[in-house]
């Protein structure tokens, strides 16, 4: 049995869509942001970082994994799937999971503070987060132009950056011009296990956002 410590963001939903897809059993542990649970003592002894998600693999004497991308490594690796077992081929898929957690994550979320957190616009930080989120999805939209998912088949790649790509319009970055990122977005959307995935630990709803936006802003998440 797998405990994930998680809450509505993407690098959360990358773990809860991963477990739907291999069929783990796993419980769900909600962690509250806007309270600061994350920095809680108790909390810290599993994720040094203070961030979700976090997993317990209880199968494995508490073995505990946190960083979501290690997560997804570490899942892919337990079940058998969903991450090649010839070198080539993982080394392409952790590429591109580490192409993500190194680019697209830091980069659209720094975007997501100027454009959405920040108790002032600055615009040289709004501009220069937006245009960077924007050539690293190009570089998605060329990866995709000859293939449906990034490295051929479905894999942790997909699933590392799906949840980022998906609330684009949250950090004002429009993929119109981007057909194959597109097609990319909607495919893996349609998912079944990707749309159980993302509804974990529960839906985001506006007033719970709001109060997410007023701790960020006094330093608390």
């Amino acid at each position: 049995m797998i405990e994930l410590y998680t809450a509505a963001t993407p690098n959360g939903w990358k773990v809860s869509i991963l477990l739907e897809e291999l069929g783990l059993p796993y419980t769900v542990r909600p962690i509250s942001l806007q309270d600061g649970q994350q920095h809680e003592p108790w909390y810290v002894k599993l994720n040094p970082n203070g961030r979700i998600p976090t997993i317990v693999d209880k199968d494995a004497g508490d073995f505990t994994v946190f960083e979501s991308g290690a997560i997804l490594i570490y899942l892919a690796d337990k079940a058998g799937r969903l991450l090649p077992s010839d070198p080539k081929g993982r080394s392409e898929v952790i590429q591109w999971v580490m192409f993500q957690m190194g680019g697209i994550g830091p980069m659209q979320g720094q975007a997501h503070v100027f454009v959405r957190y920040a108790p002032e616009k600055i615009p040289f930080a709004i501009d220069r987060y937006k245009n960077e989120t924007l050539r690293l999805y190009r570089v998605l939209d060329n990866r995709l132009a000859d293939r449906d998912y990034l490295c051929g088949d479905y894999s942790i790649a997909d699933i590392a950056a799906w949840p980022w790509v998906r609330i684009h319009g949250w950090a004002e970055v429009e993929i119109d011009n981007m057909p194959h990122l597109q097609r990319w977005l909607d495919r893996v959307g349609e998912r079944p296990a990707v749309q159980k995935g993302v509804g974990v630990p529960g839906e985001v709803d506006p007033e719970a956002q709001r109060k997410w936006i007023e701790a960020f802003r006094a330093g608390v998440v």
